[in-house]
């Protein structure tokens, strides 16, 4: 029993930090193309597209929307952990 919430604690929190960084590194490219000149306004336009797209889902706070998302793909992470441990189980008692 001990692996599956080892199992479980490592997917969910793998799952959770998987779409943080992701966000967390489209922002970082975007802010960095903000800086080069010419294409500078294509950076500037694609941070507030992204930042509105997490203002979507964290209620007018993108750092809401964030954890949101996150929080989502772990709770999904973990129940894809808990759905392969049974189904493991299942076939190791026949």
């Amino acid at each position: 029993m001990s692996n599956l919430f080892r199992s479980l604690l490592l997917s969910v929190l793998l799952s959770f930090v998987t779409p943080v960084l992701f966000v967390g590194a489209v922002l970082g490219a975007l802010l960095t193309v903000s800086y080069i000149p010419g294409i500078a306004l294509l950076g500037e336009m694609g941070q507030e597209l992204v930042l509105s797209f997490l203002s979507t889902f964290g209620e007018g706070y993108p750092l809401q929307g964030v954890l949101t998302i996150g929080i989502t793909c772990g709770m999904v992470g973990g129940l894809f952990d808990v759905f392969n441990f049974c189904l493991y189980q299942d076939i190791r008692s026949h």
